[in-house]
């Protein structure tokens, strides 16, 4: 089985996918890792976000088992992610990996920005999750004052507001809904709460499998 988790940044994706992944006993991928790692990468190779030789050279050579998730998690290396992710060789270098991740059985769940659209556009469950601004803002404003960093809220809103704008006017696979995806808006819910509806699409989609047919592991080729 997979599931493809969508949605913008602090919309709960994340956490939802670690989640559903242990409930079925699938592996997870945080594909945003992957991209974050990217943009990481040419930051501390002191070049500018622009030098798009550089980012493409660090999303061939990308190592998840090398990842530095405490960094890759932090604002800067997110704006970078948002920034590097609009160039089509960085994407290309990383679909390969995520699409074998993917059909690799039993299956697993792949949260990110193209999942259901690009990388698995036949997985067996597709959602889309989502939030409004100011709540994805104070969600991260909370995040970051757990870990003792000083952060401004508004500032965290307009920076959410930039790459929002930015995901969903690029060229390439741009952050949108997958037509036969489900949509998750998750503002008002807590954690228990957005996991017992996200649960609640999944065995809709299973049960709508079986009845279409014999259950079966989706092809994301």
């Amino acid at each position: 089985m997979i599931i493809a988790i969508d949605g913008p940044a602090a919309s709960g994706k994340g956490t939802l996918a670690k989640r559903l992944a242990a409930h079925y006993g699938l592996r997870h991928l945080d594909t945003g890792l992957l991209y974050r790692a990217v943009g990481w990468a040419v930051l501390t190779a002191g070049r500018p976000l622009d030098d798009r030789a550089c980012a493409v050279g660090a999303a061939a050579s990308i190592d998840p088992q090398n990842f530095d998730e405490e960094a890759l998690k932090s604002q800067k290396a997110g704006e970078a992610a948002s920034i590097v992710s609009a160039y089509p060789e960085v994407r290309a270098a990383l679909v390969d990996f995520q699409k074998s991740f993917a059909a690799t059985p039993p299956g697993a769940v792949l949260d990110g920005r193209d999942i259901g659209t690009v990388i698995c556009p036949d997985a067996d469950v597709k959602i889309f999750v989502t939030a409004s601004p100011e709540e994805r803002a104070r969600r991260r404003f909370l995040e970051f004052r757990s870990k003792g960093l000083s952060v401004d809220e508004a500032e965290i809103l307009e920076d959410i507001r930039r790459r929002d704008a930015r995901d969903t006017a690029r060229a390439v696979a741009p952050l949108k809904p997958a037509d036969d995806a489900r949509v998750l808006d998750t503002t008002t819910l807590d954690i228990a709460a957005a996991l017992a509806a996200a649960l609640e699409i999944v065995e809709e989609g299973r049960m709508a499998r079986r009845e279409g047919g014999e259950w079966r592991v989706a092809n994301s080729e």
